[in-house]
C-alpha cells in the first residue's frame, strides 16, 4: 500500500480550492469546490440518516455531468463502494449489473430511470434522481423523510454555514474497496473490477507527479466518466489539483470536441485514437496529399517552415493553450503518429486497463519514442512473458499497487487472469533495454498465418483506415486467407456521388496497393463492405469476436 489516501487528496483540494470553480457542465451548470463540499457533507448526512454502511454498494448510471462527479466523490469519501455503469448499455445489462453489485442505492438519470423496472432490482432501497437529487422510486417512508428533511438538518448542524477550515472526510484505509468497474470489455459478458482506494491514490499521485497542473487551470472531459480512463485522468486527477473541469455532457462528436477546445483552452487533452485519427484524416490528409505539398515537403529548408505552420494550425485546433496531449484507451495509428512526431506535436501514448484503474504506462511527449506506449508507472513492475523480452513478442505481465483485488463474486475469471501475483494483460508486446514498452497487438486477435508467421491484424488495418473512402475496418481469417472487412465513409460517398459498385472497385484497387506494402504472408486477399459500423465497448474499440 502507498502512503498517499485517495480521500486525503480529495479532502486537501477542497480545503484549499474552497472559492474557485470546480466543476461545470459545457454551458450548463457550474460549482465551486466549496458548492461540492457541501453536497459531500449532505449526503454523508444522507447516507447515515437510511442506513448506507461502509463497504455498502451505490450504484450510479447517467450521462456525464457534475452532478454525477458529485455522487461518485460523496460515495467513495463516505466509505461506500461506488458502481459506475456506462449510460449506453441496455435497460437489461443495467439493471443485471444493478443486482450483480448488490447495490442497495440507485443513483440515476431520469431517462435511463424511465426504460428500468424496479420491482426487478432486489436489494434497491432507493433509487434517486441524477438530475434533481430526488427520489425516484422507494418502497421505505424513511428514505422519503431523509430527502425531504436533509436540508434542514443540514442547516441544524451548520447554522453559520460550512466552510473550508471545518471542512473534513472521513479516514479511509486505502485497503478500502472503492469501486466496482463494470465493463464489456471485448470478450463479452462484463465482469465487475474491484480497485482498492489504494489503485485510485496509486493513478492520481502518478498524475500529480508527471503531469503538471495548477490550481484553476481549465480542462475539457468527454471520455466517458464510468470508464477508468475518463474518471482518473479527466476527473480525479484534474480535481485533485484544484482544476476546472468542463464536462460534455452528450457523446461528443470530433466537430463538438473541437468546439470545446476553442471555448475552453484547456491545459492538458486526454483522448482516445479515434477522435485524434479523424482529425488527422479529415484535415491533415488531404492538404499534405497534394502534389505540390509533397513537393514542398521534400525540401529541406521549405519542409522545416511548412511543418511549423501545421503544427501552429494544429495546436490551435485543440484550443491553443495546453502543454500536452496524451493519447490512450486503444492503438493509435502509426501513419497519424509518424506525421505528428515529425512536426513535434506535444502528443504522447500512454497504457493501461481497467483492471488497473487504469495506468499501466506513459513518458511525457518529450521522451516517449515513436512505437511505443512510454514506461510502466512507478507502481508497477511490468514485464513479458517470454524468453527475450527485448526481442520476442510476449504477453504483457505485471504486479503491483494499481492492480485490481479481482473480479467482484467470480473467482474462476480471477484466477485465469491473475497467477501467482501477475496480472496477464492480454496484450502482446515488448520492453527495450530503457523499459519502453511497444504494444504488439491483443493475444486473442493474434493470427496465425499459413506459414505459421504470427500476424498482428492491428498493423494491417492501420494503413487500410486511413484509405480514403474507409471508416474503419477489421481483419479477421477465413480458412487460411485474410479478409479486410470495410465499414465505408459513408458522407464522403455521398458527396462524391460513389455509388456501391464504384465502391467496390476502389476498395480492390486499395487492396492491391496494400499488397504492395506490407510482406506477403500478411497479404488480404479481399476486401468486404459492410454496411453497419463494428459494434464497440465503450473505450471505442471494436467488439472483434463478433466478428471472427
Amino acid at each position: 500500500m502507498i502512503q498517499e489516501r485517495f480521500v486525503d487528496y480529495i479532502k486537501e483540494s477542497i480545503k484549499k480550492n474552497w472559492n474557485i470553480n470546480a466543476l461545470s457542465d459545457y454551458k450548463g451548470e457550474s460549482m465551486t469546490y466549496s458548492e461540492i463540499g457541501n453536497h459531500i457533507y449532505k449526503f454523508h448526512l444522507l447516507f447515515d440518516r437510511i442506513g448506507i454502511k461502509k463497504g455498502d454498494k451505490i450504484a450510479l448510471v447517467g450521462k456525464n455531468s457534475v452532478r454525477w462527479c458529485v455522487i461518485y466523490l460523496a460515495a467513495t469519501s463516505y466509505g461506500a463502494v461506488i458502481v459506475p455503469i456506462l449510460p449506453d448499455f441496455m435497460p437489461e445489462d443495467i439493471q443485471s449489473i444493478i443486482n450483480h453489485s448488490d447495490s442497495v442505492l440507485l443513483f440515476s438519470s431520469d431517462s435511463i430511470y424511465q426504460n428500468l423496472d424496479p420491482s426487478k432490482l432486489s436489494s434497491i432501497k432507493g433509487i434517486i434522481s441524477l438530475g434533481s437529487f430526488g427520489l425516484l422510486n422507494s418502497a421505505s417512508p424513511k428514505i422519503s423523510s431523509a430527502i425531504e428533511q436533509l436540508d434542514v438538518e443540514f442547516t441544524k448542524n451548520f447554522p453559520e454555514g460550512l466552510d473550508s477550515e471545518m471542512f473534513t472526510l472521513p479516514s479511509i484505509s486505502n485497503d478500502e474497496l472503492a469501486v466496482i468497474s463494470y465493463t464489456s470489455g471485448t470478450t463479452g459478458f462484463s465482469k465487475g473490477v474491484m480497485l482498492q482506494h489504494n489503485s485510485l491514490a496509486a493513478n492520481v499521485r502518478f498524475a500529480q507527479n508527471n503531469m503538471p497542473l495548477l490550481p484553476g487551470d481549465p480542462i475539457v472531459s468527454f471520455l466517458p466518466l464510468a470508464h477508468t480512463y475518463g474518471c482518473a485522468f479527466e476527473f480525479l486527477f484534474p480535481f485533485s489539483i484544484g482544476c476546472h473541469v468542463t464536462i460534455l455532457t452528450k457523446s461528443p462528436s470530433p466537430q463538438v470536441i473541437m468546439q470545446a477546445f476553442q471555448d475552453v483552452k484547456p491545459r492538458l487533452i486526454l483522448s482516445v485514437p479515434l477522435v485524434i485519427e479523424k482529425i488527422y484524416k479529415a484535415k491533415l490528409i488531404p492538404v499534405i496529399s497534394k502534389w505540390h505539398m509533397k513537393l514542398l515537403l521534400g525540401i529541406p529548408f521549405l519542409n522545416r517552415v511548412l511543418h511549423k505552420k501545421i503544427r501552429a494550425n494544429l495546436m490551435q485546433a485543440f484550443g491553443g493553450n495546453f502543454t500536452e496531449l496524451v493519447i490512450g484507451g486503444a492503438a493509435f495509428n502509426p501513419e497519424a503518429e509518424a506525421f505528428f512526431k515529425k512536426i513535434k506535436f506535444p502528443f504522447s501514448v500512454g497504457y493501461g486497463m481497467t483492471e488497473c484503474g487504469p495506468l499501466i504506462s506513459y513518458a511525457p511527449w518529450t521522451e516517449n519514442r515513436t512505437g511505443a506506449s512510454g514506461r510502466s508507472v512507478d507502481t508497477l513492475e511490468v514485464t513479458i512473458d517470454s524468453g527475450d523480452p527485448g526481442n520476442i513478442v510476449g504477453e504483457i505481465i505485471l504486479r503491483g499497487e494499481n492492480v485490481m483485488t479481482g473480479y467482484y463474486k467470480n473467482e474462476d475469471a480471477t484466477k485465469e487472469i491473475i497467477d501467482d501475483g501477475w496480472l496477464h494483460t492480454g496484450d502482446l508486446g515488448i520492453i527495450d533495454k530503457d523499459g519502453f514498452i511497444y504494444i504488439k497487438g491483443r493475444s486473442k486477435s493474434l493470427i496465425l498465418g499459413a506459414s505459421g508467421r504470427n500476424i498482428y491484424p492491428e498493423e494491417i488495418e492501420a494503413p487500410i483506415n486511413n484509405m480514403y473512402f474507409v471508416n474503419e475496418s477489421v481483419v479477421v481469417q477465413r480458412g487460411e486467407k485474410l479478409i479486410a472487412l470495410i465499414y465505408p465513409d459513408k458522407e464522403k460517398m455521398e458527396k462524391e456521388n460513389i455509388s456501391r459498385n464504384d465502391l467496390e472497385k476502389i476498395v480492390d484497387q486499395y487492396r492491391r496497393d496494400l499488397n504492395k506494402s506490407i510482406p506477403a504472408y500478411m497479404n488480404v486477399s479481399k476486401f468486404e463492405i459492410c454496411d453497419e459500423e463494428f459494434v464497440k465497448t465503450p473505450k471505442r474499440s471494436i467488439k472483434r469476436y463478433l466478428y471472427k
